[in-house]
C-alpha cells in the first residue's frame, strides 16, 4: 500500500510537470470557425483561424487545399497571403481565410463540375524556418451549383 501511495505521487508530480507550453517553435494552428457550411452563389466563405509561434517568424503565407473528391477539377492549392503584421516573440492572433462565390473575391470557390459539391478544406501554417504546424481540416461546406 506504502508503494502504491509513492508511486501515485510520483506519477502526479511527473504528469503535473509535463504541461506543454502554449508557445513552440513548431507554428500552432487551430481550426476556429466558419461562416457558413452551405455556400451559395454571391456569397464569401470565410475561414477563422488561430495561431501561435514562439519566434513569430511565420512566413507572408498560409497553405489552403480546397478538395472535392467526386470532381477533381474543382480541386486547387494556394498560399494564401498573410496581411503583414509585426513579428514579436510569443506571438498568437486570428487569420480569416475569405473566398467569394461570383462576388468580389480575389479566391473563389464556385463550383467546377456543374452540380452541389461537398468541399473540406486545409490549412498549414509555415514558418521562415520551415516548420509546419499541424494540418487543420474545415468541416464539410456545400457549394451550390447555380
Amino acid at each position: 500500500m506504502r508503494h502504491t501511495i509513492l508511486f501515485s505521487i510520483i506519477l502526479l508530480v511527473f504528469l503535473a510537470g509535463c504541461d506543454k507550453d502554449k508557445f513552440q517553435t513548431t507554428p500552432g494552428l487551430q481550426f476556429t470557425s466558419v461562416n457558413t457550411t452551405e455556400l451559395r452563389n454571391g456569397q464569401l466563405l470565410q475561414f477563422r483561424l488561430a495561431f501561435t509561434d514562439a519566434e513569430g517568424d511565420l512566413t507572408d503565407s498560409i497553405y489552403v487545399e480546397k478538395m472535392v473528391s467526386d470532381c477533381p477539377g474543382s480541386n486547387f492549392v494556394i498560399l494564401f497571403p498573410l496581411p503583414p503584421f509585426p513579428s514579436t516573440t510569443d506571438q498568437q492572433g486570428d487569420i480569416i481565410v475569405t473566398f467569394g462565390y461570383n462576388i468580389s473575391s480575389e479566391y473563389q470557390v464556385a463550383p467546377q463540375c456543374q452540380r452541389d459539391e461537398i468541399a473540406t478544406f486545409r490549412f498549414v501554417l509555415r514558418d521562415k524556418e520551415n516548420n509546419a504546424s499541424d494540418t487543420v481540416l474545415s468541416p464539410p461546406v456545400t457549394i451550390i451549383y447555380q
